[in-house]
């Protein structure tokens, strides 16, 4: 299996949401969506750039280190979201709610991460119209199916118990989403799944996500808009 170039953590996510052969999500969109919006929270933290205060977004540094804007793990859609929060002390308390990013910035941001992929050769776009209609946008595997190495290391990693922290974030994202459910299936796996449950309960920003899911599941189940 040939080696991936370095992705970032919103793309590995985008990868695993997607289905390769139609290029459809896997889950509701709406909940990929939180999930990229949520990792991407958890890309600028994991580098240094910001961090969560009582449920709100800060920025330690506005400056984004050289990793994420040079050489092969730039990450341009990351800059510009750093660049884009509020700095401190702007604002009733400074920051940006943690939620509030998620559900805004869920579609600006998941857009660019996939035009980044469809300029990587990971995906390609296919728009028609349902019925003759209704647009739809597609983003099937190009060529090579990224995704599956990707879903290798998860597996090998899940066996292992998930001991380094970059796949115990993406395990997180996936349980926040309901992809987790769509990876490991059955009651096999229900271990598996309740450890990416806990480290999804961990990270800040997978337990955003998780609460913005939850939140539209009981709009949907209550009758309720939003």
């Amino acid at each position: 299996m040939s080696p991936l170039p370095p992705l970032s953590l919103p793309e590995e996510l985008l990868l695993l949401g997607l289905q390769p052969e139609r290029g459809g999500m896997r889950v509701k969109v709406s909940y990929v969506e939180y999930g990229v919006a949520g990792a991407v929270l958890a890309e600028l933290e994991r580098v240094g750039c910001i961090e969560q205060d009582r449920g709100r977004v800060q920025i330690r540094t506005p400056v984004p280190p050289p990793a994420l804007t040079s050489g092969p793990t730039a990450d341009p859609v990351a800059v510009r979201v750093l660049a884009g929060l509020p700095g401190p002390g702007k604002g009733r308390h400074g920051g940006v709610r943690t939620a509030s990013f998620v559900r805004r910035a869920r579609r600006e941001v998941t857009g660019q991460y996939l035009d980044r992929l469809v300029e990587r050769g990971a995906l390609r776009r296919e728009s028609k119209r349902v019925l003759g209609l209704f647009p739809v946008v597609r983003h099937p595997a190009a060529g090579t199916d990224w995704s599956a190495p990707l879903q290798h290391r998860l597996q090998s990693a899940a066996k292992s118990g998930f001991p380094d922290h970059r796949d115990q974030l993406l395990a997180a994202f996936l349980w926040a989403t309901d992809l987790a459910n769509k990876h490991f299936r059955g009651n096999a796996a229900r271990q598996v799944r309740a450890r990416m449950r806990d480290f999804g309960r961990r990270e800040w920003a997978a337990k955003a996500v998780h609460s913005a899911v939850a939140g539209e599941k009981a709009a949907a189940q209550g009758g309720g808009g939003g």
